[in-house]
C-alpha cells in the first residue's frame, strides 16, 4: 500500500463518518410519531392492499363462488396445499403473495385487512376460510291441487238407502 492509497481510505472514512453523523442528526430534530396502539383501533388507517388472511366472498343471498377447482392450490408457492374439503391452510407459512386470490376463475377469495394475527404458538396459525355451509336450495313451491270437477247430478252414481229399496 502506497502513501497516496492510505490518505485516500483515510478520507473515504472520514466521508463515511460525517455523512453517517448527517442522518442522526437529521433523524434528532424531526418531530416523532408515537402511535396509541392498542387504544387507537377505532382511529388506525390500515392500507386498503394490506394482506392479511384469506376470506370468502359471499353474495349478499349467503352463498360463495367458489367452485374447488384448486387453482388456489396449484399456484401457492409455499407448497403447503389446502384440504378443499375443510377449506383449511397454513397462515405460518403464506408468504402473502397474492398468487392465490389474482388466479381464482371466480373470484371467490380475498385477503381481509385484520392486521391483529399474533398468536403464541403456530399450530393456532392453521386457519380455515370464513367457510358457510351452501345453502339448500328453496322446495319449488307445490302447484295448486285442481279441484276435480262435480258430476251432474243425473250421471252420479245412486247410493242405495232403506228408501230405495222400498
Amino acid at each position: 500500500m502506497n502513501i497516496k492509497e492510505y490518505f485516500v481510505s483515510i478520507f473515504k472514512g472520514f466521508y463515511s463518518l460525517i455523512k453517517g453523523m448527517e442522518v442522526t442528526g437529521v433523524e434528532l430534530v424531526t418531530p416523532k410519531v408515537t402511535e396509541q396502539y392498542p387504544e387507537n383501533r377505532a382511529e388506525l388507517h390500515i392500507p386498503e392492499r394490506f394482506r392479511a388472511t384469506l376470506e370468502f366472498i359471499y353474495d349478499e343471498n349467503g352463498g360463495h363462488k367458489c367452485i374447488a377447482c384448486g387453482s388456489c392450490e396449484r399456484n401457492c408457492p409455499n407448497q403447503k396445499k389446502m384440504k378443499l374439503d375443510k377449506y383449511m391452510y397454513d397462515l405460518g407459512s403464506c408468504t402473502f403473495c397474492g398468487l392465490c386470490v389474482q388466479v381464482c376463475p371466480t373470484n371467490a377469495i380475498r385477503f381481509s385487512n385484520d392486521f391483529e394475527q399474533a398468536v403464541f404458538t403456530r399450530s393456532k396459525l392453521i386457519k380455515q376460510l370464513n367457510y358457510l355451509p351452501e345453502k339448500d336450495e328453496p322446495a319449488p313451491a307445490p302447484a295448486p291441487a285442481a279441484k276435480p270437477a262435480e258430476a251432474p247430478a243425473a250421471t252420479a252414481p245412486k247410493q242405495e238407502t232403506k228408501e230405495n229399496k222400498e
